[in-house]
């Protein structure tokens, strides 16, 4: 059994090997703190879908894909999307 750290670790990996999410590519994209939004979104148990419009600027299909998978699914998102922005605030030096 995987942690959670292992999970999210993994999860983080694919998002920039497979789908070439790269922290350079989320300093000009996800600028306004999209990352973190939709952290937040995913994290939520019983989501109300058609209230949870994807963040600016991001793909609605990815979005809807993203919250249509099981909470425990959501969470490692989240997590990979948490650890995404603190990536990108320390690549461009924010505290």
């Amino acid at each position: 059994m995987e942690t959670g750290i292992e999970l999210i670790k993994k999860e983080r990996e694919e998002q920039i090997l497979k789908h070439g999410r790269t922290t350079e590519l989320d300093i000009e994209y996800n600028s306004s703190c999209q990352l973190a939004f939709a952290a937040e979104r995913l994290c939520v148990p019983e989501l109300d879908i058609p209230s949870y419009t994807a963040p600016m600027y991001w793909d609605e299909q990815i979005w809807d894909k993203m919250i249509s998978k099981p909470y425990k699914q959501r969470l490692i998102i989240a997590g990979a999307l948490i650890a995404a922005e603190l990536d990108r605030l320390s690549a461009v030096g924010e505290k």
